[in-house]
């Protein structure tokens, strides 16, 4: 017969032996947790999971059955663990000789890690990431992307809208400049003169006009291997206006509330991105260069690199 324990569900068939465990939670037939592992509130503890000691798991998280989780975990709120992921806490296991301490592995909240992944240890699963079934995650993973295959690469990112820019090419043509606004706030595209010439094509662009303000400094990002991501921050006062002059390669702009993805992919289109954008440049082509504008010089204090402080900083957390 089934059995409670204070507030929380444990089935006869589990063997709990920690008392850290949060109300609401239910744990399940054949569940073993050990006693320094702590499970906060509203979870759910399938069948056939064993939890380690040095292990903490947030509230109102989702076990599939067949996982193990070992010493070194940190679960936040609200993610959710496939049937059968394998997570590893150690780079070179043995047999014998423990380490004092094993690696962190950091699984943000909202995070989701599908059916059969593979997690090396001492990674972060950003905020709200998917980790698609079966992928095998050697590197950390970033707020919001959704990794795929072995190893896992990002193909995309959640709750991101992909931006049209066929209006913005009708709108400015050859002398004409076209502005498409989006729906993240104060980001814009720019679609600048295309002049079309036997002796090489031509487009140009003038600063506070065309371009929103006057570049103090610029960079050129090339030879990007595709699978890697670019940006990932925010800046406090910077502006940034980003034009891939050859190849292309995907812009992820994030205000906080809304995000979108912007494909550039020709000389004569341009991106703003203002102060306080979280942006993330991926899915470069083998041959792309970006060249980017910004209206101040560096100083490393005006970046947020960390995506839970930009969401606190715009009052979205």
């Amino acid at each position: 017969m089934e059995t409670n324990h204070g507030n929380a569900f444990v089935h006869p068939l589990a063997d709990v032996t920690s008392v850290h465990i949060g109300a609401d939670t239910q744990i399940w037939q054949y569940v073993v947790v050990l006693p320094g592992a702590r499970i906060g509130a509203g979870c759910n503890i399938c069948a056939n999971v064993f939890i380690e000691n040095d292990v903490s798991i947030g509230d109102r998280v989702t076990i599939k059955c067949g996982v193990q989780l070992w010493d070194g975990l940190r679960v936040r709120n609200d993610v959710f663990i496939g049937p059968n992921a394998t997570f590893a806490n150690e780079v070179f296991p043995r047999s014998t000789g423990q380490p004092a301490k094993y690696l962190e592995t950091i699984i943000e909240a909202g995070a989701s890690i599908g059916a059969g992944a593979i997690i090396l240890p001492g990674l972060v699963i950003g905020q709200g990431a998917m980790v698609g079934a079966g992928a095998t995650v050697t590197k950390s993973v970033p707020p919001r992307a959704v990794v795929i295959g072995n190893p896992a690469r990002i193909i995309g990112y959640t709750e991101t809208e992909k931006q049209d820019i066929s209006n913005l090419a009708q709108t400015g043509q050859h002398g004409s400049i076209g502005v498409l606004h989006s729906s993240v706030s104060g980001v814009t595209l720019h679609n600048f003169p295309l002049i079309p010439d036997m002796r090489g094509n031509l487009s140009v662009g003038e600063f506070e006009k065309t371009v929103p303000f006057t570049p103090k400094r610029y960079f050129l990002v090339f030879e990007v291997p595709s699978e890697e991501t670019r940006g990932e921050h925010a800046h406090h006062e910077c502006k940034q206006f980003l034009i891939c002059v050859r190849g292309r390669c995907s812009v992820v702009a994030d205000d906080g509330t809304s995000r979108q993805e912007f494909l550039l992919d020709r000389p004569n289109v341009g991106l703003y991105l203002p102060p306080m954008t979280w942006g993330i440049q991926y899915r470069y082509s083998a041959d792309a260069t970006l060249l980017v504008f910004a209206s101040e010089y560096y100083d490393a204090d005006d970046y947020i690199r960390d995506y839970a402080q930009f969401l606190k900083l715009v009052g979205k957390e």
